[in-house]
């Protein structure tokens, strides 16, 4: 789920919900489940992590093995609808799943099957000049439009998606003879994502969507700063299809406009665009493109990204504990604005008095781990501990809740949900950041843009 209504220009997930029937309601049954006392930080922050991973593993869709856009466990509303492949929460899922092998939840050989099944369907799904949509049908892995225009190649998922790709590539292209085939299968669907096709004419800035039905009719050029600048690391870094660092400096840049100062209290950011929120926006800003990039060290000569990303997580926390709107709940151990469910459909939650609804999602405050891990152990233990059944499921801590409207609804998304276990991870132990960085062409890419990282020399 993703853009069309915006709140703020690119936010790519403040949508009119695309309401679908519900299916596959087995899976779903609503069931509590028993939790632990006294445990100690390091066995609640794997617990999450495991709990969480079984999105992406018992609750994948059978068919692909790839990731279910939503899970409803009261399979209520119309929406629940678990034939909707995601692409974005997919790229998610990969990364996951090797969290799950580096912390023994299954096996590398149960990994690979797994990794194999789900490749097999991308191999022969629809793509559009190399980028799969935005959704699939998983019986068929034909696209399943996201909206009237909506139906052809989505790059920005496709390179959430490819970010996942790589990190798998990495993990197996060294190992036995089945590993390095699978390796070379990802690097093939990888090579063949062609990028400047993407640049609408080869105009300098890359364009979120192509439809062979309707062409280049949505027209939306990709510019920062929000949750795209994946798109570009990934454009910069392709074997095949390269784009130029003009592409970068004029379409994501705008030749230097995106570095603009905006504050908070004490706090500065050094990264936004006209129309963007004042205080950082919505928190996956800073999660999604640095599931695999990692921003420790990570410069150019308009941000250090490391700094941009814990101080946007710093100023997310300190609203919630400052609480404007005086909410029910907010404080120290209950926080975390970012797009999720909300009260009334879907929303882009963020620190501005706007855009702060009284809902707190899990997921902003879990994928911030490596940024604020005091305070995401603070707000994990009080959800764990005295939220309890209201949000704690199947699959770890459900999407949103608000302690104002009385509301907890059991519901999942795996947009939401992935980010969780791939920064817990990566906070733990470093893993899919360094695949990912450690890949030659992303390291290619960044020089070719002229950034600043300990991967590169």
């Amino acid at each position: 789920m993703k853009k069309f209504i915006f709140l703020f220009t690119t936010f790519s997930y403040v949508v009119i919900f695309s309401f679908a029937q519900a299916v596959k309601k087995d899976i779903n049954k609503q069931t509590v489940v028993e939790r632990q006392t006294n445990l100690s930080d390091s066995a609640l922050l794997d617990l999450v992590e495991k709990q969480t991973f079984n999105y992406f593993w018992d609750g994948a869709e059978p068919n692909s093995g790839l990731a279910c856009e939503r899970i409803h466990m009261d399979n209520i509303y119309p929406e629940n609808d678990q034939s909707i492949l995601t692409i974005g929460g997919s790229g998610f899922g990969f990364m996951a799943i090797l969290s799950g092998i580096n912390r023994n939840y299954i096996t590398r050989e149960e990994g690979l099957k797994r990794f194999e099944k789900m490749i097999s369907f991308l191999e022969k799904a629809d793509r559009f000049h190399g980028a799969w949509p935005h959704w699939l049908s998983d019986e068929t892995g034909k696209v399943k439009p996201f909206g009237k225009e909506d139906d052809g190649g989505d790059l920005v998922e496709t390179c959430y998606l490819l970010e996942g790709l790589l990190c798998v590539r990495e993990y197996f292209k060294n190992g036995n003879e089945e590993e390095k085939k699978l390796a070379t299968r990802i690097d093939k669907m990888w090579r063949e994502v062609d990028f400047n096709w993407y640049q609408n004419g080869n105009q300098n800035v890359l364009f979120w969507h192509w439809s062979p039905s309707h062409g280049w009719t949505m027209n939306f050029p990709v510019h920062g700063y929000n949750e795209c600048f994946i798109l570009y690391m990934m454009a910069a870094s392709s074997p095949t299809h390269s784009i130029n660092k003009e592409v970068y400096d004029e379409g994501w840049a705008q030749h230097g406009d995106i570095n603009k100062i905006s504050f908070y209290n004490n706090d500065t950011l050094h990264l936004h665009m006209q129309g963007n929120p004042p205080h950082g926006g919505p928190l996956f800003w800073a999660h999604y493109s640095y599931l695999g990039l990692n921003p420790h060290g990570l410069k150019d000569k308009y941000a250090d990204y490391w700094k941009e990303d814990s101080t946007q997580a710093i100023i997310n926390y300190k609203w919630c504990v400052d609480n404007p709107k005086h909410f029910a709940g907010y404080a120290k151990n209950n926080w975390g604005l970012t797009a999720s469910y909300s009260t009334r459909g879907y929303a882009a939650h963020a620190p501005d008095l706007r855009n702060d609804l009284g809902v707190i999602s899990p997921s902003a405050a879990i994928s911030s781990m490596p940024y604020t891990p005091q305070q995401t152990l603070a707000a994990i233990r009080f959800w764990y501990d005295s939220l309890g059944d209201k949000l704690w499921g199947k699959y770890g801590f459900y999407d949103a809740f608000s302690e104002q409207a009385a509301w907890y609804p059991p519901r999942y998304l795996a947009i939401d949900q992935g980010p969780e276990i791939v920064m817990i991870e990566n906070y733990r132990s470093g893993l899919l950041w360094n695949l990912f960085m450690n890949a030659p062409e992303v390291k290619a890419g960044l020089k070719k843009l002229n950034f600043e990282s300990p991967y590169i020399k």
